[in-house]
């Protein structure tokens, strides 16, 4: 590394570590030079990586956005401290048995966003204060930070909205800016979201899906796609993927493009990453499509995508602004749609 790069220190990482709070500069400071140092080094520098390639159709260069870990928020900084525990312990504090509110369905935001929403394509938080308020062609309105995330309480949850002017829901959005307040307002950094696939030539396969649901999913979902709850009963240490508990048919998982790309960089848990994937391209779009053909709550949609030429290629229900059938638009193959839609921007 030469000396004008380890020079060239972005503001944006020093206005972080100082808003760490004094107890945590040096800390920072040291973690900087060893990454820094380090960087194109060993195999465990996150940072220093310059280029990761993932099988079949990923390739990613440079080093996407990773969260700061939980304990560099101060202890003063109450409300961003408790933010945090809501995102790893919703059920606990708003689940059926939840000591604040019983308003959702036992799952907890983490068990989507990995790791309080902080790991590279794991459905992570990186872009939402930079990138709220903003219009979203789903509602065709307008939505703040709150809007979204009790979208999520009432989707992903199956739940109800959270009290917007709620302890509860001030504290998320404190740790969702405790984590996003150095993003320049409007951009996405590289590893925001989930991770795009390429689109097969074929349809996805739910019987194929089962076979790599069985041979790499179960042992931690269950064959019955329950999940297991943890010991104290409160929430799961891994989740429903069907069923009652799980997330409804209005959740962006549920479009088949989300759970693809999110298991294709991130599971099976704790095996995978963006850099390591344990799944194939086909492995992942099968699985999806496996799980997200088994039974779930319902929820009304009738409100959603008032222009229905927004709605996204793998939106499972019509009607439809094309001549593509409901089952293709779940199921796909994309690329006729994609193709076709193209076509018709140009005219």
């Amino acid at each position: 590394m030469t000396t004008f790069a380890f020079m060239n220190i972005s503001f944006a990482f020093l206005n972080r570590v100082f808003r760490q709070g004094r107890s945590q500069l040096s800390l920072a400071l040291v973690g900087f030079v060893l990454a820094a140092t380090s960087c194109g080094g060993g195999e465990g520098d996150e940072r220093g990586a310059q280029t990761a390639t993932v099988t079949d159709s990923v390739t990613v260069e440079g080093s996407p956005w990773r969260g700061w870990n939980k304990y560099q928020i101060k202890l003063e900084d109450t409300l961003a401290r408790y933010g945090r525990e809501l995102i790893e312990h919703t059920s606990r504090y708003l689940g059926p048995k939840g000591t604040v509110a019983a308003i959702s369905n036992g799952m907890n935001c983490q068990n989507c966003h990995l790791d309080g929403g902080t790991i590279p394509w794991g459905n992570n938080y990186s872009a939402v204060v930079s990138t709220y308020p903003k219009f979203r062609d789903r509602s065709g309105s307008v939505e703040t930070i709150p809007k979204r995330v009790n979208d999520c309480f009432e989707r992903s949850l199956n739940g109800k909205a959270l009290d917007t002017a709620s302890r509860e829901m001030k504290a998320i959005l404190a740790y969702m800016h405790w984590l996003g307040d150095d993003i320049p307002k409007g951009k996405k950094p590289k590893g925001s979201g989930i991770m795009e696939l390429s689109f097969m030539d074929r349809a996805a396969d739910p019987v194929a899906g089962k076979a790599v649901y069985i041979a790499k999913c179960q042992v931690c979902h269950g064959p019955d796609g329950q999940g297991q709850k943890a010991a104290d009963g409160y929430e799961y240490t891994y989740p429903p993927l069907w069923g009652e508990h799980s997330y409804n048919a209005g959740a962006g998982l549920f479009r088949i493009t989300r759970f693809a790309g999110y298991v294709k960089a991130s599971m099976p848990f704790g095996l995978a990453d963006y850099k390591n994937p344990q799944l194939s391209d086909a492995e992942a779009w099968d699985v999806a499509a496996f799980v997200n053909s088994q039974p779930r709550p319902k929820k009304d949609l009738s409100g959603d995508w008032p222009d229905i030429s927004r709605k996204p290629l793998d939106h499972p229900f019509g009607p439809y602004a094309d001549g593509f059938t409901e089952d293709q638009h779940k199921y796909g193959p994309f690329g006729p749609i994609e193709k076709a839609r193209k076509e018709k921007n140009r005219k």
